[in-house]
């Protein structure tokens, strides 16, 4: 299997933005807030959309590694590295509805407590996205169709009854609260479009003839998935033009990811023709990669220090300076406790080793029963 560390680059870019379109969010005064919504206009196919994507490229290449330790190498039982993921895909919830609980707190609306933030939608994710790696690719591409065309139609005849305290009402707040930030029905699918791309680059094998490997890349990955990322690209300008600019809108669903998927396959051409030197070039990106939950959580705290107090010239200063210096912080966490403060890893850490504990009182039992008289 083929590693690029494009992977990593890609998802601290995602992290990245959406650091700092929240901070722009967060600090711009109102008479502004056209600037955000330029901002997002432009960059927001890489937030919380290709954050999802590249979770999912990483996910299937995670399990695919497991899974050959289970087949091949036979270190690695089947149970346990089901029971590491369900356990993982639980805790990760449970964060999620912690932080949706202090966001509801803080504003006063309890309401929030069930809001699709990207935490919680990542959670749900990976708790669906089990036993979809059994099937095709192909089943795949139209299981996550569906979920796009079904969710939009949903949307619009359960959008009337928003806020209503009826059947409609509560079916949309599940489905649907809040709409401006990242649904299940309408994320889901990068999510789910991203296991895809991983099986694919699972499936490159890591050749040591540099042009073997490169002609594999371009015949699996660049000009295939190049080709559907001009499509989705074309398909979601022209489709209810301008529509692509409406977050979620079915036009803006098709071009996030045909942008997803150029964005990933430009940033592997760079790599893989030495463009960039990845060992010196990526730390920054590497940073909010690693950290990328813990970065999540902890960047909220800056929400109260220019909270809507800045102008069109301030608001750059601020949010640059701060990305900077925050980038400085995570370099020095990174070098005093590494892995122990990325809660991403710590997450992967304890389900693997609870799962470990728990595998064995499951066989522990089993024995009991089969000595049984």
């Amino acid at each position: 299997m083929q590693r690029f560390k494009s992977i990593d680059i890609f998802r601290g870019m995602c992290m990245g933005w959406m650091f700092l379109g929240h901070l722009i969010g967060w600090w711009i005064q109102p008479g502004f807030i056209w600037l955000e919504s330029l901002a997002f206009s432009i960059f927001d196919p890489i937030g919380a959309s290709g954050f999802l994507f590249i979770s999912g490229v990483s996910m299937a290449l995670s399990y695919r590694k497991r899974m050959y330790r289970v087949e091949i190498v036979k270190d690695l039982t089947y149970s346990r590295v089901k029971i590491s993921y369900y356990l993982r895909a639980s805790l990760l919830l449970i964060i999620s509805l912690i932080y949706n609980l202090a966001i509801a707190l803080t504003i006063n609306d309890l309401s929030w407590i069930w809001t699709w933030f990207v935490l919680m939608t990542a959670a749900f994710s990976l708790l669906i996205v089990w036993p979809l790696f059994k099937v095709s690719k192909n089943v795949r591409i139209i299981i996550g169709s569906s979920i796009w065309l079904i969710g939009q139609l949903i949307y619009y005849i359960l959008d009337p009854f928003k806020l209503q305290e009826n059947l409609q009402g509560i079916l949309y707040h599940i489905l649907y609260n809040d709409f401006s930030q990242d649904p299940l029905v309408l994320f889901f699918p990068f999510f789910l479009f991203g296991t895809i791309v991983g099986d694919v680059i699972n499936e490159i094998k890591d050749n040591n003839n540099i042009e073997t490997k490169r002609k594999e890349i371009k015949d699996k990955l660049l000009i295939p998935i190049g080709v559907i990322s001009i499509l989705l690209l074309t398909i979601g300008v022209l489709f209810k033009f301008p529509n692509f600019l409406i977050r979620s809108s079915f036009s803006w669903l098709l071009y996030s990811l045909g942008i997803i998927l150029i964005v990933l396959l430009i940033l592997i051409i760079l790599e893989e023709y030495n463009v960039f030197k990845t060992k010196k070039n990526y730390r920054l990106f590497f940073y909010f990669s690693y950290y990328s939950f813990t970065i999540y959580l902890g960047h909220n705290f800056l929400y109260f220090i220019f909270f809507e107090s800045l102008d069109l010239i301030h608001i750059w200063i601020a949010s640059f300076l701060t990305f900077i210096i925050f980038s400085l912080i995570l370099r020095q966490i990174y070098k005093k406790w590494g892995w122990k403060a990325s809660l991403k890893v710590v997450l992967g850490k304890l389900s693997f080793r609870f799962s470990g504990k728990i595998e064995e009182k499951i066989n522990e039992k089993r024995e009991k029963v089969g000595n049984a008289p």
